[in-house]
């Protein structure tokens, strides 16, 4: 289909055309004589040779082979484009666009974390509005929230440019909401919550029960990506999804220093989770760690291209049937004889985990790392628990070399 072009335009094409000609005649008249005569042609194939060396020169691409930081990372005007953030998303959860339609709201009072009544200023007023916001932090920070951070929907928290941590008391909740985007920050000693009143909305506040203690929760949530946070020593998991949340992407985070790292699934019974649908992606899984990297119940999940370097227990693990997905991952067994299985199927006689679809796919076994697959080989099998193309595994080094919260800084490159 031909392209309909202003009279400018054709102006612009025609002046192309006359600047170029000489370099690129030669070419056109040895391959295709009749595109001699279309400017229009011509221009594309200038347009095209000029795309393809600033490829090369890295001004489009940071040519690390993450499609998530190649797509945003290269830009050193980063600060000034921060919502571009949004459209780089991959997995399941690359519809979440946070707060990228909304205004953008700098969190200035690290203090006065107020459950029911929050100041303007702080992280619990910018959560709970109600109109959409990209909302990102005035200076180096941490914030001990006294009670369950609860978000309510289209936020993104975006650290870049800071060192912002959530820490030393309950932590962020993600219930019932959707489209969050979590950015840059670090989280951890995450503590129980609970037995008092918590505002969820500028409309509403009611009594929470005791949380459970995770870095981030994700309960009945849809649209969630959780992205280059550092992640450590909190009570319960890292991150938890359960209760229905689906649609979610935990990408390029850092997690170390923790027991059951990630739980996605709330239990066996509950077969709502039939339809949860989780990538994790280019995570670094490193040390202190002791299982659930994750642990999965019912759904589908896509484990790609992480670098697994440190687990006690196993890494990943699940029950009732869950789809996993697992592709070019880097696995590191530890020393010890007894923990070299990367994989546990829990709560079930071989008999019935036999049917389970669990599947290894271009993964890279050290130091005796095994994985124990189950069910159905054929492809078809995993189309509801695929989300992205792998890259090798060889890669994986290059592609997680910078997972957790990066050290952004105005005016340069991250």
């Amino acid at each position: 289909m031909k392209m309909a072009y202003s009279s400018s335009s054709s102006t612009l094409l025609l002046s192309l055309f006359c600047l170029f000609s000489l370099i690129l005649l030669p070419t056109f008249i040895s391959s295709s004589p009749a595109a001699v005569q279309d400017p229009e042609l011509v221009a594309q194939e200038v347009v095209r040779q000029i795309n393809s060396t600033r490829r090369n020169l890295g001004y489009l691409s940071c040519n690390t082979g993450n499609p998530i930081d190649d797509c945003w990372r290269c830009d050193s005007n980063w600060e000034k484009n921060r919502q571009r953030l949004a459209d780089c998303a991959i997995g399941f959860g690359k519809q979440a666009i946070g707060g990228r339609d909304g205004r953008i709201y700098v969190v200035t009072d690290p203090g006065n974390d107020d459950p029911v009544t929050p100041k303007p200023g702080t992280l619990r007023y910018a959560v709970i509005q109600e109109e959409p916001l990209w909302i990102i932090f005035a200076r180096d920070m941490t914030i001990q929230l006294k009670e369950e951070l609860i978000m309510n929907s289209f936020k993104t928290l975006d650290g870049r440019g800071a060192s912002v941590h959530i820490a030393g008391g309950p932590c962020i909740t993600i219930q019932y909401v959707t489209n969050i985007i979590i950015h840059g920050l670090h989280i951890h000693d995450c503590k129980q919550g609970g037995n008092t009143l918590v505002r969820d909305s500028t409309k509403h506040f009611g009594f929470r029960t005791l949380s459970d203690g995770d870095g981030v929760s994700i309960f009945g949530g849809s649209h969630v990506w959780v992205d280059h946070c550092s992640l450590s020593n909190c009570r319960d998991g890292l991150i938890d999804a359960i209760h229905g949340s689906t649609a979610i992407t935990l990408s390029n985070n850092y997690m170390t220093h923790h027991d059951k790292v990630m739980l996605l699934g709330h239990s066996d019974s509950y077969t709502q989770d039939k339809n949860m649908q989780v990538t994790i992606a280019f995570n670094h899984f490193g040390e202190g760690l002791v299982q659930r990297m994750p642990r999965c119940r019912h759904g589908y999940f896509h484990v790609v291209n992480n670098d697994y370097t440190h687990w006690e227990m196993y890494a990943i693990g699940g029950s009732a049937a869950p789809t996993i997905n697992s592709q070019g991952n880097r696995f590191l067994a530890p020393s010890r004889v007894d923990s070299k299985e990367i994989t546990k199927h829990e709560d079930a006689p071989e008999s019935e985990w036999k049917n389970w679809n669990w599947r290894s796919e271009g993964d890279l076994y050290l130091n005796g790392a095994f994985f124990t697959t189950s069910g159905a080989g054929a492809s078809g099998s995993y189309a509801k628990a695929s989300s992205l193309g792998a890259r090798p595994s060889s890669l994986v080094g290059t592609i997680t070399t910078t997972a957790g919260v990066l050290n952004c800084r105005k005016g340069s490159r991250c």
